[in-house]
C-alpha cells in the first residue's frame, strides 16, 4: 500500500484549507508540508497497524500482519482453517511435552473470542486448553523454520519483522 498517495491529499486539503487564511497562512502551511509528511506517515502505519490487531482479534487463529518494505506497507493475512474434521476421523497425536514438563500461563481474552474459541474446541470434542496447545503447535508449524531459527540478517538490511502498534 502506498501511504505517498494518501499524505499528498492530505497535504493538499490542508492546504486549500490555508489558502483561505490568506498567504501568510499558506506560507506557513508550505514550510510545514515537508516536515509533516513523516508524522503523517507514522500516524497512518498506527492506524493500519491498530485496524490489523483489531481484525486479527476476530480471525484468532488467523492473522493479519503489517509490514514495511521500504516506504510502502504491506498486509499479510493468514486465514484461520476452515475445516473441521469428519467426526470419525481421528484426532491429531498429542503435542509434544504430553509427557514432558509443563509451564502455565495467564491469558486475557476478549469474551467474544472466549465465546468462539470454546465453540472451536467443543465441534472437535477438545477442552479449550487443549485446542489452544494444538493451534500454538499448528501455528508454529506453519511459521517458516528459517525465518526464526536461521542466522541473524547482516547490520543494515533492508528487511525488519516484527509488529508496532
Amino acid at each position: 500500500m502506498d501511504l505517498g498517495l494518501h499524505v499528498e491529499q492530505l497535504q493538499r486539503q490542508l492546504a486549500d484549507a490555508a489558502a483561505t487564511g490568506g498567504d501568510e497562512a499558506r506560507e506557513i502551511v508550505e514550510r510545514f508540508a515537508a516536515p509533516l509528511e513523516a508524522a503523517i506517515r507514522l500516524t497512518l502505519q498506527d492506524v493500519l497497524a491498530a485496524a490489523a490487531e483489531e481484525i486479527t482479534c476476530d480471525l484468532a487463529p488467523g492473522a493479519v500482519e503489517v509490514r514495511l518494505r521500504g516506504r510502502d506497507l504491506e498486509f499479510v493475512v493468514t486465514a484461520p482453517p476452515t475445516e473441521v474434521p469428519p467426526a470419525d476421523e481421528p484426532l491429531p497425536p498429542p503435542i509434544d511435552g504430553d509427557e514432558g514438563a509443563m509451564a502455565r500461563i495467564n491469558l486475557r481474552l476478549p469474551d467474544h473470542l472466549k465465546a468462539r474459541l470454546e465453540q472451536a474446541a467443543d465441534a472437535v470434542g477438545l477442552s479449550v486448553n487443549a485446542w489452544l496447545v494444538r493451534a500454538a503447535a499448528a501455528a508454529v508449524e506453519r511459521a517458516d523454520p528459517g525465518r526464526r531459527s536461521g542466522p541473524r540478517a547482516p547490520l543494515g538490511s533492508q528487511r525488519y519483522t516484527g509488529w508496532a502498534r
